[in-house]
């Protein structure tokens, strides 16, 4: 279940009657808005279930933000987990393999079929990025052959990402898109936005096809990631895909041994698995 962070609205108190199916009791807080009857405040972008004028039917697990009528949330400060299904997003980005701005969207990613890698880093211009960046253009097309679309996100514009990619040697060799999130909304979706400095942490986040979260890596800003060990992690991901009856263990890597969870490995582990 994603993470929402909780609002600072203000109860109100409302005269609804015990018929009421907004979710609150004459005389105690409401949770509804200053329209119930019940029938909330949502306008027809609404994607909580009602609608203006009609019985609000979202309650404590209300998705979006365009209304008070549940006291969950502004659901703008939704946090994907691993297992949850992503959002569709789209993102400006710049392209080095084609010189020129654009937009990525996961919607279009998975209407390909592609895996989706989204590697966060906090700033262009800054020293341990570029390390990190070069690091991943080396294993670019090993990700790529595997049916996966690496994207690098900063909240950097995207005249920056230009600027720096083009600038900056380690960069030279870098095809993937470079995707500009000035407003941290990309990063504030899988928790890596740091409010203190309004940069994003070092988040690596593997998609899978049908557009669910199935692997999270989140780092400080001192300390530099393994793109070998992202592409590992890809690779086993996919395996696991193909195989849900079986798990991969420890350091596994394509023709290792994976194991198979039954009544008979419980506590036998050791002698199904070699380090």
């Amino acid at each position: 279940m994603s993470k929402k962070n909780p609002s600072k609205k203000a109860k109100k108190t409302c005269e609804c009657g015990p018929d009421c199916t907004c979710g609150c009791n004459e005389g105690k807080e409401c949770t509804c808005d200053e329209k119930c009857s019940c029938g909330c405040g949502c306008g027809s972008d609404c994607d909580c279930g009602c609608q203006d004028g009609k019985e609000c039917t979202c309650g404590d697990e209300c998705c979006c933000d365009c209304c008070d009528c549940c006291d969950c949330c502004d659901c703008d400060d939704i946090i994907v987990e691993l297992g949850d299904t992503v959002p569709d997003f789209e993102i400006e980005t710049w392209s080095p393999k084609d010189a020129s701005f654009g937009n990525i969207s996961l919607q279009e990613l998975k209407k390909a079929g592609k895996w989706t890698v989204l590697v966060f880093f906090p700033a262009a211009f800054s020293f341990v990025c570029p390390t990190e960046l070069a690091d991943v253009a080396a294993n670019y097309t090993a990700l790529s052959r595997l049916g996966a679309e690496v994207i690098s996100v900063s909240t950097d514009t995207k005249f920056v990402q230009l600027a720096w990619q083009q600038s900056e040697k380690l960069l030279a060799n870098v095809s993937f898109p470079m995707a500009a999130d000035p407003t941290g909304e990309l990063a504030k979706l899988f928790g890596v936005y740091d409010e203190k400095t309004g940069l994003a942490l070092r988040g690596t986040f593997i998609i899978n096809p049908e557009g669910v979260l199935v692997s999270s890596e989140i780092s400080y800003y001192n300390v530099a990631r393994s793109a070998k060990e992202l592409l590992r992690k890809l690779k086993a991901n996919i395996y696991a895909a193909a195989h849900p009856e079986e798990v991969c263990p420890a350091n596994w890597v394509a023709g290792k041994n994976s194991l198979k969870p039954s009544e008979k490995l419980v506590g036998k582990v050791s002698q199904h698995y070699k380090a």
